[in-house]
């Protein structure tokens, strides 16, 4: 039975771990109870927060609103010759989601290992790691309409995916709230392991042919290497987008720095890596006061224990700073800031 509850800590529903207060809360296990929540008049007069994992929020301040917290779960999946389509409930955990596909054979998902996060932020933010993104295997999704409290199908086309964006941060913002996501995975695996250090990694396991359960194992490697663990360290994995310039700003960075990590993007522009961007301007490693960047990954921010919203956000300005002031390019925060 859906439950409505006053002031609450959201320090356990996000993994930067600030302590801060919802002043009322729901957590939604089904489409019945967002039917039954948006009945309420606090649904209707207050300002409203959905989360998933909480993955992707910096909380700088008490939210005075409600906070919708997302935990429908289920898993079902259905395979017509080399296709297979896999719906997942928004509240699954990402990683729960990858894990299940890689242990049946659906292939897709594994280099999208270890992402935090729910299923349900996925398509919102067109997440993506090691050559491929979300909007490479997303089929459809459902979602509850805040203003009708109907549920509408989006498809591919409705979406309009981006670098880290898509409808649901645009011109759908704030509309709907998304209850269950469709995938296109494949049985007949085609293997991506151009991107990153995934090649490296197979050839020191000795594994020439890899399977989709390889190449999951080897990112997730690569990943736990590079980046702290939410439990023991409030982070919230990437804080920043790799910047995407134009040809002719990449030829004057390039030109006074032709040592950038940079990638060619299908669209003609380049793709810089910000962590290495960070990593130049000295800031890999650093602490300042409660915060800082992770020791191993300049892209992520952490909170070392006590740190405020506040503090973290405006570490990361200092970093912005940096890294126009070096490199002239303006970076942009991936997390999303209250």
């Amino acid at each position: 039975m859906l439950q409505i509850q006053k002031d609450i800590s959201l320090k356990p529903y996000n993994s930067f771990g600030i302590d801060v207060k919802a002043k009322h809360f729901a957590e939604i296990f089904n489409e019945e109870d967002l039917t039954a929540l948006f009945k309420n008049e606090l649904a209707k007069t207050e300002d409203l927060l959905v989360i998933g994992g909480g993955s992707n929020v910096l909380f700088t301040k008490d939210f005075n609103g409600l906070v919708i917290k997302i935990s429908i779960k289920g898993i079902s999946s259905q395979v017509d010759g080399e296709k297979v389509l896999v719906r997942a409930g928004a509240g699954e955990v990402w990683n729960d989601f990858v894990t299940y596909c890689v242990e049946h054979g659906f292939a897709g998902v594994e280099n999208l290992s270890l992402i935090p996060g729910t299923v349900g932020a996925s398509p919102i933010q067109n997440i993506g790691a090691y050559g491929v993104e979300l909007k490479d295997v997303f089929e459809s999704c459902t979602a509850f309409e805040i203003k009708t409290g109907e549920l509408k199908t989006f498809t591919y086309a409705d979406c309009s995916f981006g670098y880290r964006e898509s409808a649901f941060k645009g011109e759908l913002k704030g509309q709907y709230i998304i209850t269950s996501v469709a995938f296109g995975l494949k049985t007949n695996a085609a293997i991506n392991t151009s991107y990153g250090a995934i090649e490296a990694e197979l050839e020191k396991r000795g594994i020439e042919a890899p399977s989709i359960a390889d190449v999951s194992a080897a990112v997730a490697h690569i990943r736990v290497s590079k980046l702290p663990d939410p439990s023991t360290i409030g982070n919230a994995g990437s804080f920043f987008k790799n910047p995407v310039i134009e040809k002719h700003e990449f030829a004057d960075v390039v030109s006074k720095h032709p040592d950038v990590v940079h990638y060619p993007t299908a669209d003609g522009k380049v793709k810089l890596a910000a962590g290495w961007l960070i990593e130049q301007c000295g800031w890999k490693g650093k602490v300042v006061g409660h915060t800082g960047t992770w020791k191993n990954q300049a892209l992520v921010l952490v909170n070392h224990g006590g740190a405020t919203g506040m503090e973290v956000f405006q570490f990361s300005a200092q970093i912005i700073d940096s890294v126009q002031s070096t490199f002239g390019v303006t970076l942009e925060r991936e997390v999303n800031i209250l």
